[in-house]
């Protein structure tokens, strides 16, 4: 379990996160959102200690991150940034390898191969594991990012915005591949999404963050409710459903 307690987090002067307080649950697909500037990945980063955090705590499986060494993190808590920032020429098997760093210290076992055989398998990237990165497609590239996650091993995933400049088809596969994951694997699964209908349709559980609170949290039938989003976002929703399913209708009957 991933407990935060009474977190604050300011970039210079300006305050992002205000006490906030949450738990994650446990093997379920949760989707931070809310509008630009809420504060979703500042609380990923302070929760998977990319940047320290200025008050508050947070407990990984009951023991305070802040007295955990990097490395035993990196063993627990698999983290796909939002930017990339790999400047060599590199293929997918050895993007995927570097999951495994946190265990093998960059001197593969036959355990480690086999995790790397098994996440590549598992995004269906085999036909193309010898591929360069910049060969490939937008959705290929975030399949292999996330292969390289999921062969780290990890009981927590955490991605920031993992659907960024993805077309539909592409998103729609991430998605159910990391439902997947939870459902197979019994990964805890973290997402920062913008789009509200994918949390809807794939999310088990939404935090809706707003001015670097917590303003709601919940499953998508008490989250995607009209009274929450405009709050939120601070735009005149309307929420339909279809085939029992809440959606939101990004239109407005305010002139333009």
């Amino acid at each position: 379990m991933i407990e935060v307690k009474n977190v604050h987090q300011s970039y210079g002067d300006t305050e992002v996160l205000r006490g906030v307080n949450l738990i994650i649950p446990e093997n379920q697909v949760t989707a931070l959102i809310g509008a630009n500037g809420a504060g979703k990945s500042t609380l990923l980063n302070v929760i998977t200690r990319l940047v320290s955090l200025r008050d508050g705590a947070v407990f990984l499986d009951g023991r305070d991150m802040a007295s955990m060494k990097s490395l035993e993190i990196a063993r627990t808590i698999g983290v796909l940034k939002q930017t990339h920032h790999i400047s060599i020429r590199i293929s997918i098997d050895d993007l995927v390898a570097f999951g495994r760093y946190p265990h093998s210290r960059g001197r593969l076992t036959e355990v480690d191969r086999a995790m790397i055989d098994e996440a590549i398998a598992y995004l269906r990237l085999e036909d193309i594991r010898g591929k360069y990165i910049d060969e490939l497609s937008g959705g290929q590239r975030q399949r292999a990012y996330i292969a390289m996650v999921l062969a780290q091993d990890t009981k927590y995933m955490f991605l920031d915005e993992p659907l960024n400049n993805m077309d539909i088809h592409f998103s729609v596969e991430i998605m159910r591949i990391l439902s997947r994951l939870v459902r197979d694997m019994g990964k805890t699964v973290v997402i920062v999404v913008h789009d509200i209908n994918f949390a809807a349709a794939y999310a088990d559980h939404i935090i809706a963050m707003k001015d670097g609170t917590i303003a709601a949290e919940g499953s998508a039938d008490r989250i995607i409710t009209k009274e929450i989003l405009d709050d939120i976002f601070g735009f005149n929703f309307n929420i339909a459903e279809v085939a029992g399913r809440k959606v939101c209708l990004y239109f407005s009957d305010e002139p333009s």
